[in-house]
């Protein structure tokens, strides 16, 4: 191995080194090539990648690549390792004033032994890249929630953010978001550009490695104190009725799933004058072995929450919440009467926070005509109730690409016009409650919950009560998610070539089962049959694969490649008219399409998928 092959694995990591080592002396050249002849890309949150040596996987050595040209990009025309080249700078059209605006950094509690690489040491190498460079850091002194760097990166004006986190993917892995100075992260072409630096790149600075300058420089600064403070007294504008939720018998319990959550949303539920929520003894602390659960996923279900729940009926609390690692993402559960639990699905959660945004917002704002200037956002794979909420109400609803970046960079455009965005979501548990942050933050809605139930309490409703008499009012909008396994890439693209070819060169499939297919919008491609042009009316994604399908019968369902995990996923809902109350031959209906859509489209046995429902 020679030149920059050589350079990756001579990095001061010991522990990569030694993987590769023992790669080359079992002679698996395969891995060899996986690891060294591809490097990773940006998904719909980011870079993730497994823990280990090589371009492939997420590294100390792959991460200087990356940082060394999100830099270059923030100051020069595409030209690797020409920092200080003023005659090509990129700062006059992007961030003129990089030198006095600089970078936060923040990471979660992954840390893996075989390969030394934790996120508090990414982080640290992240800051030595900027100030070895002169450019100012707020490198967070401890684990902080991810919605803490988009955060700072607006209070402070930072040029960018970096948030070393893998989220809620299993232990091996690592990542990192990167955001843009409006606080939303990077979507196309930032995205794309900083790749290709990285791909013409030969290795990092020297003096990228030298972890002592976090210490030593007076450029680097410790943001915690102020972010926090500023945070907690902000999540006052969410806030409606301290006084009735100080009075609250609701008792609720918190998990943080092993990761960065539990001071925080401490803090959130005082700042909301709530007790502090009970924490799960064995998941409070940070663990990046994840002990206590198969899958460090709140969305997973029952199956993941089953200590959050033993300990709610022990405590007599009738809501759990629980944060993922990261803490930007809330699963919710509440206990009905003997009735065991109902854990609310994203879908079921975001019409539930969606009803008490805005009708908070119209306490407020009794003048209908205020209601023109508002907003509410969800991806296109999310249900459609907001759209439902918005026909009746009179505001605005939108729709966006799957990812919270293309949520935070709309929500961002949207205010320079004067708009006011109160809700957004994305259907897998990613939630914002008002504008404070351009990301999903599980720390604020935890508290939003809690109030919106301590409120409905007083009225003498559960969450569960009231998402019925949502449906009730803008109809029953029933939906049902699942996935599939699949870590052979050329699997995935065959089984989506197979659709696009599904009754001839490029003609889509008519049916699927006993169901009839009226539209069909393919992302990836541009192509949308029911558009007069067949043109795509949301951006193309063609790093991605996005097939929906619009039934006869009324159903919507999407496949579509997971922008952060080997799946594919199948969401399919049912949106019923206002009145419509004949649920069990909905959900039949729903069922059965879901079930044909798998076996049909995605052929699991003939692929060698694996099947998963949520």
């Amino acid at each position: 191995m020679t030149g920059v092959y050589r350079s990756a694995l001579e990095q001061p990591n010991p522990q990569t080194w030694k993987q590769m080592e023992s790669l080359v002396r079992e002679g698996r050249v395969v891995e060899l090539r996986r690891r060294l002849c591809s490097r990773m890309t940006f998904g719909t949150a980011g870079l993730r990648a497994e823990m280990g040596a090589g371009f492939a996987s997420f590294n100390l050595f792959a991460l200087l690549f990356c940082l060394i040209y999100i830099l270059n990009f923030l100051t020069v025309t595409y030209c690797p390792f020409s920092f200080d080249n003023d005659d090509n700078t990129y700062l006059a059209k992007y961030v003129p004033d990089l030198k006095t605006r600089g970078l936060v950094v923040g990471f979660d509690t992954r840390a893996q032994t075989s390969s030394g690489c934790t996120s508090e040491r990414l982080a640290r190498l992240t800051a030595a890249v900027m100030l070895c460079k002169d450019v100012p850091v707020y490198l967070f002194s401890t684990y902080v929630p991810t919605p803490f760097v988009p955060y700072a990166v607006m209070k402070y004006g930072a040029a960018a953010g970096v948030m070393i986190t893998a989220s809620h993917n299993r232990k091996e892995d690592n990542g990192y978001k990167v955001y843009w100075h409006n606080g939303a992260q990077i979507s196309s072409p930032h995205d794309k550009e900083i790749l290709r630096c990285i791909e013409e790149s030969s290795e990092p600075w020297p003096e990228s490695w030298n972890e002592d300058l976090v210490e030593s420089s007076l450029l680097r600064r410790d943001p915690l104190e102020d972010v926090s403070r500023w945070y907690m007294e902000e999540l006052n504008t969410i806030c409606f009725h301290r006084e009735l939720n100080a009075m609250s018998p609701l008792k609720f319990v918190h998990s943080s799933f092993h990761g960065v959550g539990h001071n925080y949303v401490q803090r959130a539920f005082q700042q909301f004058g709530f007790p502090p929520p009970i924490p799960v003894p064995e998941q409070k602390d940070p663990d990046p072995d994840f002990s206590t659960v198969r899958c460090p996923n709140p969305e997973e279900g029952e199956s993941v929450l089953e200590l959050s729940l033993r300990l709610a009926e022990r405590e007599e609390a009738r809501i759990v919440v629980a944060t993922d690692p990261d803490a930007d993402r809330l699963a919710v559960a509440e206990q009905n009467d003997n009735c065991g639990w109902k854990v609310f699905t994203g879908n079921e959660l975001a019409a539930l926070l969606g009803w008490w945004m805005l009708f908070n917002w119209k306490e407020a704002h009794p003048d209908p005509a205020d209601t023109e200037r508002v907003y509410m956002l969800a991806t296109t794979v999310s249900s459609k109730i907001l759209k439902a909420f918005a026909r009746i109400e009179g505001f605005h609803f939108e729709e966006t690409l799957p990812g919270f970046k293309w949520i935070g960079n709309r929500i961002h455009e949207l205010k320079k016009t004067g708009k006011e965005v109160i809700f957004s979501f994305e259907e897998s548990i990613g939630f914002l409650c008002g504008n404070m942050v351009l990301d999903k933050d599980g720390v604020s809605t935890a508290a939003v919950v809690a109030e919106m139930a301590a409120y409905l309490h007083t009225k003498n409703l559960s969450l569960k009560q009231q998402l019925i008499n949502i449906y009730e009012i803008y109809g029953y909008h029933i939906s049902r998610t699942c996935y599939v396994i699949c870590n052979d890439p050329p699997t995935i693209h065959k089984i989506f070539s197979r659709l696009r070819n599904f009754g001839g060169p490029g003609v889509y499939p008519e049916s699927c089962g006993d169901y009839c297919i009226t539209h069909i919008r393919d992302v990836t491609t541009g192509y949308d049959s029911s558009q007069p042009d067949k043109k795509c009316v949301l951006p193309l994604s063609r790093n991605s694969q996005m097939v929906t399908f619009t039934f006869q019968n009324g159903i919507v369902a999407t496949l579509r490649t997971s922008g952060t995990e080997p799946k594919i996923k199948c969401y399919t809902e049912f949106c019923a008219a206002p009145g419509e109350r004949d649920i069990s031959s909905l959900e039949e209906d729903l069922r059965k399409v879901t079930a044909a859509l798998v076996e049909e489209f995605l052929e699991p046995d003939k692929n060698n998928l694996l099947r998963r429902s949520v």
